[in-house]
């Protein structure tokens, strides 16, 4: 019997039969060729899903074992700052130096961040004005400042200086409790200004009233008015949403303080899709905390609650990896 590929005199493939002879090549070619990169690719996912699903493990390990021995700043500091959903500062000594750290666990969506800037007047009744600028990665949660003053303001509710955000009225500083050239700063106000440093810019403008006289001489011979400004704020850069970053602060000295721009930040993974909290907070009779102050207060056991997935559109479904800690030191608070 003749194959269908040889010609009639049997000498060969005609044109129609090497065509049809390539096409059948060529569908074998591609059935195998797919074959092995969906193999790969099942085979890579698969591999990189159990290494996120590790990296979360050990995480949850090292934080389980650091949080638990949470303890005072070297600068007297509570042992937990602050204690959010999906944010968790505290403090301890990891490295196990004989010095406390300032440790901060968050999701890569939430940062926060600090500025100081401060101004000196040298005349009577003057304006002392500090800008802020370009501070924002993200999309502003909240800010707020923090002003205190030195000069000559000890003449209550006569010597005092007006605070303004961005042209809008805050309050008075100074109109009670402050002293002629004190040599170091007083008058202390908090005031939140979310709305106003929106927009990555903020001009805070301090005019002192006109018997505020240039009398003083803390490290500014001749001056009327020394403002310092701090600005603080928080919030969420959707590029890093899904990253679970750990961030360290050692103290310095003279005085002990942790500096927020000292922060060194590392990732524990890249794959976080929590929508439940990260950190949930209980007291000592068990009972979910979920108000400020208490979760600063009264937290003496700690869930941990990590969701991972390297791609959610994909099989398989998430990861979820939890943990209980007993805060040690704060047990019998």
């Amino acid at each position: 019997m003749k194959s269908i590929f040889n010609n009639k005199k049997g000498k060969g493939f005609t044109l129609i039969e090497t065509l049809i002879a390539i096409a059948i090549l060529a569908i074998i070619t591609i059935a195998v060729f797919s074959s092995i990169v969906l193999l790969y690719r099942t085979q890579s996912f698969s591999w990189n899903q159990a290494v996120a699903v590790e990296e979360a493990r050990v995480g949850i390990r090292t934080m389980t074992k650091e949080i638990r021995e949470a303890k005072l700043g070297d600068n007297g500091s509570y042992p937990i700052e602050k204690a959010d959903d999906k944010e968790f500062v505290f403090y301890g000594d990891i490295d196990k130096d004989g010095q406390t750290e300032k440790i901060r666990y968050f999701l890569g969506s939430v940062g926060s961040g600090s500025q100081i800037e401060e101004c000196v007047t040298f005349y009577d009744g003057g304006l002392c004005t500090v800008t802020f600028s370009d501070f924002l990665n993200g999309t502003l949660k909240s800010a707020q400042i923090k002003v205190s003053a030195e000069g000559d303001f000890g003449w209550d509710n006569v010597e005092y200086a007006s605070v303004r955000a961005d042209g809008v009225y805050v309050d008075d500083i100074c109109r009670m409790g402050c002293t002629d050239c004190s040599g170091s700063w007083q008058g202390d106000l908090s005031s939140d200004v979310s709305a106003e440093a929106a927009d990555g810019f903020l001009t805070v403008v301090v005019d002192s009233s006109p018997w505020v006289d240039n009398i003083c001489s803390w490290l500014n011979p001749n001056h009327a008015m020394k403002l310092r400004v701090e600005l603080i704020w928080e919030e969420e850069n959707s590029e890093f949403a899904h990253q679970f970053k750990k961030g360290v602060i050692n103290p310095t000295s003279d005085p002990i303080s942790y500096l927020d721009e000292n922060e060194e930040v590392s990732i524990i993974s890249s794959y976080i899709r929590n929508t439940p909290p990260i950190f949930e907070y209980y007291d000592v009779s068990g009972n979910l905390i979920t108000e400020y102050p208490a979760r600063l207060s009264d937290t003496k056991l700690m869930k941990l609650h990590l969701v991972v997935n390297v791609n959610p559109d994909r099989a398989p479904d998430d990861m979820e990896i939890e943990s209980y800690i007993q805060l040690r030191n704060l047990e019998n608070e």
